[in-house]
């Protein structure tokens, strides 16, 4: 079924379109999906199609009340049409990659361009849907889109927590874990930090508990997810 077929379906049930179409969003650490497009009708279509699959949706009428959301607190994504008043969806796609705000996008439009549609693309969008579109093809890209936000926020909480346990190592500490996950053994630590190797031992230890790791192998990944952090 295409989207524009379920309009009337959701128009018919006594809500008006735009906010009241769309309901109050769910908890804020459950997927949600943000829908910007100027239509009034598609917007609340769109949401309504989302929540009627369980997904939470919150709808915006243009880039500038977009921009004025805060971050979500869950996985997220964000379906875009391309012609908005004032700012065009591409335009707030480089906002959202200038401010540092990775979160994926799913392109509408019912007026492409190769040009455009590649642009989008290289730009990181997840699809580039043109109006009018199946209502599983809108369905599929969300949840790729959704995936792929829980995973990449998955990664950053992981890295920022390891980057908290590496922040409460000594100086010292930092130097050997340096040293200790480049291959180097305890005496040759010792050697290159002009300490002892029984002292050595005592700060791998260390490291190791603060770290939370449970073998070398593990601080070993711990130190790659860290990455160029580590001290020298």
């Amino acid at each position: 079924m295409s989207i524009h077929t379920s309009i009337d379906s959701f128009s018919s049930t006594g809500r008006s379109a735009g906010w009241a179409a769309i309901g109050p969003c769910a908890d804020a650490a459950a997927p949600l999906v943000l829908v910007v497009d100027d239509d009034a009708s598609l917007r609340g279509a769109l949401c309504g199609l989302l929540r009627s699959v369980g997904l939470a949706c919150k709808g915006f009428g243009s880039a500038g009340e977009f921009l004025q959301e805060p971050e979500p607190a869950g996985p997220a994504c964000l379906v875009l049409d391309v012609r908005l008043p004032q700012s065009s969806g591409l335009e707030l796609q480089q906002a959202l990659a200038g401010r540092g705000r990775c979160l994926p996008v799913i392109f509408v439009t019912g007026h492409a361009t190769i040009p455009m549609t590649v642009s989008a693309m290289k730009a990181g969008a997840v699809e580039f849907l043109t109006k009018p579109f199946a209502e599983a093809a809108l369905l599929d890209a969300v949840h790729r889109a959704l995936d792929s936000d829980a995973a990449a926020r998955q990664q950053r909480e992981t890295r920022q927590a390891l980057q908290a346990r590496y922040a409460s190592l000594t100086p010292r500490e930092r130097q050997v874990m340096a040293l200790v996950v480049s291959g180097l053994l305890n005496k040759q630590a010792a050697a290159r930090l002009g300490t002892s190797e029984i002292t050595v031992k005592v700060q791998r230890r260390q490291v190791m508990s603060k770290m939370g790791a449970g073998s070398l192998p593990d601080l070993v990944r711990m130190a790659e997810r860290i990455g160029g952090t580590l001290a020298s």
